[in-house]
Parts: C-alpha cells; sequence; structure tokens
C-alpha cells in the first residue's frame, strides 16, 4: 500500500514562496519514503470558509490531511508565530484528531530572530493534536528562495533518516 504525504500551506496569499518550499519539499520526502505527494491544500482558496464549522469543502480537506500518512505544514512567520488562517484550519480537528500522521512543520521566515519560532508554537500544535514530528522544524529564510534546491536537500540530508524511521 502506498503512502501519503499532505502538504498544507497557511500563507494567505494564494501561489506563494511558502507554498513552493512545502511542494519542493513534499516531494524530497517521496523520493526517500516512496510516498506519492497528494494535491496541496492551499488554505488561500477557503479563507471565507475556515470559520463555518459546516463546510463540506473543509470537511473533505481536513479528512485528507487526517488520513495522510505524512504531511508538510507550511507556512509564513507573522508576529514570530503560524498564521491565523492556519490555526483556524487547525483548530477543526479535535486533540488527537491527527493521530498516525507524521508531520514536518516549515516556517518561511524574514528574520534569522524567527528561527526558532517553528520550534516553539507549530511543533506543540501539532503534537496537541497527535501527530508525530521526529525532525526539526524547517526555518527556511525567504532570502534563500533562489537557493532553496540546496536548503531542502541540507533538511532531508540531517533529517530525512527521522521520517524513514517514523513508519
Amino acid at each position: 500500500m502506498t503512502t501519503r504525504i499532505a502538504v498544507v500551506v497557511g500563507n494567505p496569499s494564494p501561489k506563494s514562496r511558502t507554498r513552493q518550499v512545502a511542494e519542493d519539499l513534499a516531494v524530497r520526502i517521496a523520493d526517500i519514503t516512496g510516498s506519492e505527494v497528494d494535491e496541496t491544500i492551499e488554505l488561500a482558496e477557503v479563507t471565507g470558509e475556515v470559520f463555518e464549522w459546516k463546510s463540506d469543502r473543509l470537511d473533505t480537506l481536513t479528512d485528507r490531511l487526517a488520513t495522510a500518512d505524512y504531511a508538510v505544514i507550511a507556512t509564513p512567520t507573522y508576529k514570530a508565530s503560524y498564521t491565523g488562517l492556519l490555526k483556524a484550519f487547525l483548530d477543526r480537528y479535535d486533540a488527537g484528531g491527527l493521530h498516525g500522521l507524521t508531520a514536518v512543520p516549515v516556517f518561511t521566515i524574514g528574520s534569522p530572530a524567527h528561527t526558532l519560532a517553528v520550534e516553539t508554537t507549530l511543533r506543540p500544535l501539532l503534537v496537541e493534536l497527535g501527530a508525530s514530528v521526529p525532525t526539526k522544524g524547517l526555518a527556511f529564510p525567504t532570502a534563500k528562495f533562489d537557493e532553496r534546491g540546496a536548503v531542502l536537500d541540507e533538511f532531508i540530508e540531517t533529517q530525512g533518516a527521522y521520517l524513514t524511521r517514523a513508519r
């Protein structure tokens, strides 16, 4: 049975650098795990529905994440944390609602001062929701966007073994 990687992008702007980093990382994770990358969950496309608790579209998206084997959860850094859009989406899960998911938290950061934010804000939220987070979070400097291949390759080189052991 093939494993599946979900990609969730919490950037309120569609087709962002955050999305590109997340999708490029998901391809690298697929390469080392033999997983298939699912269609990206672009939260910018559902901003009008994110607070509607009765939403078939959001129910489908939350189910896609909850039933994935791996996930790349990516957000730009806003006020040294994740976006409210990502938080509102993740609030749709009960505690433990992501049990069985192996997640990689990703922040795109504009300042080195935000390097630890991925570890101190998004990781605890994912763990509270039941996800396993075996790697370091990736704080991706947006200034290195054009060099993202090398940055992501280094992340996989140092953290990839934790993902392959997670299953």
